[in-house]
């Protein structure tokens, strides 16, 4: 606004320009609000909450000694995870800004979380980002959980019902597995140390006792309850542990920091020793089956064997009897054996005759007759293409040598012509090739006659056509 000195009244018609509508005052106000405070985050106590057919929310959002006005448009409040009430604590978050058409001071919001929890339940999805970029909770860095320990160490309450499930169900299901309780504090404040000095001390002393699984965990509850396994300090302990670790926190729905970084999960204590523990039952009903299978196996042997016996008495015969069955058949090996032999000897020597008759086939004397008779041959034919070829080249000799001497100049020369060159041999083909004085040589068929130019007379005839 400019400056209006003292003796002029700021509000003459004179003036004008100095004075605001209320809408160009709110308008400058909300601009103001709106450039100076883009984002805010406010905690405070939700009172006076209006839901209009619109789908809009507004509300009042107090402390002790202030409050404020708040407004939540449809398209925002869609991402509310949770019911907003009056006397409930929460977090906002948005801008100022004012209301032109009334002149109400107020707050845009753009997201809201319940205090407390709220608070936690951010920081929680924080860590959980964190350790799942640098890789923690990856399956390739997790250890094999196996069904059946000798030794297994629980860190958890020596008090809470956690330890007693725990103990039932291993007790239940197998009850040789031998259990270490490393008591620690599950809640509160220094729990989660507690914890983390539990899973290092196991570590150290696992040689020496035998420890081959922990078990961490506690029974359910709320977020703030199962803080301490939300802690990062007890999250890289678990990922450094040699020894594999099985996170049994809270309920089924319940999930953890130490959910993820474990080597196995399990949604209770319960379910945790049911998983690290096999069922007695089934090695009861597998011994019963191996025994049926004995007595079985048994029975059908001593059976077999009596069979055997039985037959083998009937096969029993008298010693002067075998000898006469064993003669008979030394008999009949006997001719079966001469037989094999002359049928042999008679194969042998038409093999030795058939390759008698193939050598002698082959002897080197036959295969050089037969050799020189075909070089005889082909000597014969050889001589005969020769002939052929030779008179046939001839009468293309002579051929070639009667079309040579029809275009040869000697032909020419012989039919009475001549042929003029110039002192450097070179063919006159026309007077202009030649000058008065210039000393040429006609070549006939006898000889060569050397003149001298004295005159060159252009043929008339030629010159006027």
């Amino acid at each position: 606004m400019p400056y209006t000195p003292r003796d002029k009244n700021p509000y003459d018609k004179d003036h004008a320009e100095n004075i605001l509508s209320v809408s160009s005052l709110n308008r400058m106000a909300r601009s103001i609000l709106e450039s100076n405070f883009p984002a805010v985050i406010v905690e405070g106590e939700i009172s006076n909450l209006a839901v209009p057919s619109s789908g809009h929310w507004y509300l009042t959002l107090k402390d002790k000694s202030s409050q404020v006005r708040c407004a939540m448009f449809v398209n925002r409040n869609r991402m509310v995870r949770f019911k907003p009430e009056n006397g409930k604590q929460i977090i906002v978050r948005g801008r100022l800004s004012i209301y032109e058409g009334r002149g109400d001071y107020q707050l845009i919001l753009d997201g809201m979380e319940e205090a407390g929890d709220g608070a936690l339940q951010r920081a929680f999805e924080q860590l959980k980002r964190k350790l799942l970029d640098e890789g923690l909770f990856a399956d390739t860095k997790k250890q094999q959980m196996l069904s059946r320990y000798q030794h297994i160490g629980v860190i958890t309450s020596a008090t809470g019902a956690a330890v007693h499930d725990i103990l039932s169900v291993f007790a239940r299901r197998f009850p040789a597995t031998k259990i270490t309780l490393l008591p620690v504090a599950v809640q509160g404040t220094g729990a989660a140390d507690e914890i983390v000095r539990a899973v290092e001390q196991a570590n150290k002393l696992a040689e020496k006792l035998g420890l081959q699984a922990l078990i961490v965990g506690r029974g359910g509850g709320s977020l703030e309850d199962l803080q301490a396994f939300n802690e990062e300090r007890l999250a890289r302990a678990i990922f450094a542990s040699k020894l594999p670790i099985c996170s049994a926190v809270g309920h089924e729905v319940d999930f953890t920091i130490a959910d993820f970084v474990a080597d196995l999960r399990a949604p209770t204590p319960s379910a945790a020793a049911e998983q690290l523990s096999p069922n007695q039952e089934d090695y009861f009903e597998l011994l019963f089956s191996f025994s049926a299978q004995f007595n079985s196996a048994m029975r059908l042997a001593i059976n077999q064997g009596r069979q055997q016996l039985t037959w083998l008495a009937k096969q029993l015969k008298h010693p002067d009897r075998r000898l006469q069955e064993q003669a008979q058949n030394l008999d009949r090996l006997d001719i079966r054996l001469r037989r094999a032999m002359s049928s042999k000897i008679a194969l042998q020597s038409a093999e030795l005759s058939q390759m008698q008759r193939t050598l002698s086939a082959n002897s080197p004397k036959q295969q050089l007759e037969r050799n020189q008779i075909r070089l005889n041959a082909g000597r014969g034919r050889l001589d005969q293409s020769l002939r052929s070829v030779l008179a046939s080249r001839r009468m293309s000799l002579q051929t070639l040598s009667r079309s040579l001497n029809s275009v040869s100049p000697l032909n020419t020369l012989a039919r009475g012509y001549s042929i003029t060159v110039d002192s450097a041999s070179k063919v006159i083909r026309s007077i202009d090739d030649v000058a008065i004085g210039a000393t040429i040589t006609s070549r006939l068929n006898e000889g060569e006659i050397v003149s001298t130019v004295n005159a060159v007379t252009k043929d008339s005839a030629k010159k006027t056509s």
